[in-house]
């Protein structure tokens, strides 16, 4: 019988927040085989940040989803059928296998993945593109050191989360910013930031920072971009240093906004701000998952996780709520059970 895959598909561009009619479920038949092929069924889907700019007609650092494609995503699964004598089935993969609960594709353009040394979902969260982006940020863009004062904001995020706990492992001092009073006790009492404030309830946020940072900025993670991005330039330290990891106050916005003009602090403070994507590290990959599954092991990194239920339909309400705010860490969609039935394996 041929299996058919769900698939979620981009209907519409948003104007601002996207909104459940600008994705379409479909159903299409699974296609046989080619050679070197693999067929994988997705367990975990992640929604994150970045889709946002994929939705829009504008190119950035990479095409956009055509109307009626497939949405772009990353997930993990296992290998069902193969024509690659090196990915038999029951293999587990991680790769952008888009909004859909079946991927065919060429195994060896995705990640192996060893569900024996962690759960399968932090393959797509701490032990994959999320901590490596929280990796590679903080200690190369941000070249952090020792004891210095960092400033997280999308602090109670899939990348912010993790980027404040290693920050930690460098005994630096953590201020981080979320949304709500239980993101905020998050944060601080179970990954260890120093302090922390609420930006939906704080009205000075200049002054907030000065509070919380007396000796200034060394590193602000910049997850956010807009006010909170504007207050925290003027603070930063010499010689500071701002990896701009996403700009997610501004994604969903109809009119940008407009802010105060800082450049004029980086001549000052010699500071740099230098934006960055994960793959520009390629090659550093199998070193810094090697210094993060340790990390990961010794219990060194906690990896809050939300999961929406319901499978590949659950998708588009799990990527909006988080466009909201309404996760805490990595927001996950399960698409299929962790072991599949043996009539899928057949």
């Amino acid at each position: 019988m041929t299996l058919q895959n769900k698939q979620i598909l981009l209907a519409a561009r948003p104007t601002g927040f996207p909104k459940g009619s600008d994705f379409r479920l479909v159903t299409t038949p699974v296609r046989p085989l080619e050679e070197g092929e693999v067929l994988v069924k997705a367990i975990y889907l992640s929604v994150d940040p970045y889709m946002r700019g994929r939705m829009s007609e504008e190119e950035s650092y990479a095409a956009p989803v055509a109307l009626g494609a497939v949405m772009t995503g990353a997930a993990v699964g296992v290998v069902l059928d193969s024509k690659d004598i090196n990915y038999p089935c029951g293999t587990y993969l991680a790769g952008e296998f888009g909004w859909q609960e079946y991927f065919i594709g060429k195994a060896a353009s995705l990640r192996l993945v060893d569900p024996d040394l962690a759960p399968l979902s932090t393959a797509l969260g701490v032990l994959g593109m999320t901590g490596l982006t929280a990796y590679f940020g903080l200690l190369e863009i941000g070249e952090l050191k020792h004891g210095e004062s960092v400033v997280i904001s999308g602090a109670a995020g899939a990348v912010g989360s993790i980027a404040g706990q290693i920050a930690k492992l460098y005994h630096c001092s953590v201020v981080g910013i979320a949304g709500t009073e239980d993101k905020l006790a998050y944060i601080t009492e179970e990954l260890g930031f120093d302090a922390a404030f609420n930006y939906k309830t704080t009205r000075d946020y200049s002054a907030k920072l000065k509070e919380l940072c007396p000796k200034g900025i060394d590193v602000y993670f910049d997850n956010v971009g807009g006010a909170i991005t504007d207050a925290a330039i003027p603070l930063l330290n010499l010689h500071g240093r701002v990896p701009v990891c996403g700009q997610i106050s501004q994604y969903n916005l109809e009119e940008p906004e407009l802010g105060p003009r800082w450049l004029h602090h980086l001549i000052i403070k010699r500071a740099k701000v230098q934006g960055f994507l994960v793959r520009d590290f390629a090659a550093k990959f199998p070193k810094a998952l090697q210094q993060l599954g340790q990390w990961y092991g010794e219990g060194k990194l906690k990896f809050p996780e939300q999961i929406a239920e319901g499978g590949i339909e659950a998708a588009p309400a799990a990527f909006i709520g988080m466009l909201h705010g309404e996760n805490l860490g990595k927001q996950l969609v399960r698409i299929a059970p962790e072991l599949p039935s043996p009539a899928l394996m057949q």
